[in-house]
């Protein structure tokens, strides 16, 4: 059962009273927003409808989509014009990293961008790199790559030689998501960033983080680590045609301040959008 069904079935079976919000805090819970954020949300609500007297169900839906609406950020996310641009993509094995970098590169390369490269930095898996590799082939963008086992920071930098040799452009690295060893993950990250860094024009390079909807809390916490490792600009969602539309962009939005920049809703390449907050919360509460 889907949020916007669990809240339906609320209303339906509930005055509003106290009862109510705590009945609403434990479904926000079950939604994936954190307990706590769930918590100070309908703390809020409650707040509002009491002072205005409001016990109708779609006044009181309109102030939690508002409330809701305030806490989810987006962003826009495009190579900018004249520029080299680097993006480093990082996330846990299995959100649909590659895939996402893949879709990534055929969105800006259909809107005209032609100095585009896609550096293979996931070198501790030798799939991620045929992956990678394959869906350069399938879109017909380049693909920089080194052997299995090789530093990633040195694709990185090879990719955006690569694209410097022609002018302005974007380079797209996929990086490696091992989060059980966190301490050479971040060693490793760090050092990439350096790199990515080093390579992009002043304020072009992004670090963008991709989870899977579906997963609730568990993204909340991968957000949690990449951004203490190398500090986040944007996050893309994937799975986001799933129909238990979690609330994690809610949580992410309200506990590290991460906007969203695109959501993924199939598997082929051109099943990637730019997020929109409105449609989002309208989707999450079933209106």
């Amino acid at each position: 059962m889907s949020f916007g069904e669990k809240l339906k079935a609320l209303f339906s079976k509930s005055r509003i009273d106290e009862d109510f919000y705590d009945e609403l805090t434990d479904t926000l819970v079950e939604g994936d927003i954190g307990a706590k954020s769930a918590y100070l949300i309908v703390e809020e609500l409650e707040k509002i409808c009491t002072k205005e007297k409001i016990s109708d169900e779609a006044d009181v839906i309109n102030h939690l989509r508002n409330l809701l609406l305030a806490d989810v950020k987006a962003v826009d996310l495009v190579p900018e014009e004249g520029k080299r641009s680097v993006w480093m993509v990082l996330g846990v094995n299995g959100v649909g990293k590659t895939t996402s970098v893949a879709k990534l590169a055929n969105y800006f390369k259909n809107k005209g961008l032609e100095n585009l490269v896609l550096a293979s930095a996931d070198t501790f898996r030798a799939a991620a790199i045929e992956q990678l590799a394959m869906h350069g082939e399938k879109i017909g963008v380049r693909v920089v790559s080194h052997q299995h086992g090789s530093d990633p920071s040195a694709v990185v930098f090879d990719a955006a030689e690569a694209v410097a040799s022609k002018g302005p452009g974007l380079v797209i690295a996929d990086t490696a998501g091992r989060l059980h060893n966190k301490e050479n993950l971040v060693r490793e990250l760090q050092k990439i960033d350096r790199i990515c860094r080093s390579k992009a024009d002043e304020g072009c390079y992004k670090k963008i983080l991709v989870i899977d909807a579906t997963t609730g809390q568990n993204a909340l916490r991968q957000a949690e680590v990449f951004n203490d490792a190398v500090g986040l600009d944007a996050v893309i969602m994937t799975k986001y045609d799933s129909t238990a539309k979690g609330g994690v962009a809610i949580t992410i939005g309200r506990e590290l301040s991460l906007p969203i920049a695109y959501v993924c809703t199939g598997e082929k390449y051109p099943d990637i959008e730019k997020f929109n907050p409105e449609s989002y919360i309208n989707d999450f509460l079933g209106l």
